[in-house]
């Protein structure tokens, strides 16, 4: 899709040498993808807590017998 964006060009600039692409594209895409994994890593880890499971991690680490 494309988008026009009015982004600071130092700001592109330092992202582009950070993450080493020449592409500007490149660099807002994995941008974005980071971001988005961030709050999503940010969000599991509230959820800390909040659920209880009930499993027996040493049986269901045990292979099944043949």
């Amino acid at each position: 899709m494309r988008t026009t964006l009015d982004v600071p060009d130092g700001l592109i600039e330092e992202a582009q040498r950070i993450l080493g692409f020449k592409s500007k594209t490149d660099t807002v895409v994995l941008s974005l993808r980071e971001l988005i994994r961030r709050k999503r890593v940010d969000e599991l880890k509230e959820l800390m807590g909040a659920i209880t499971l009930d499993v027996d991690t040493a049986r269901s680490r045990r292979r099944p017998r043949r």
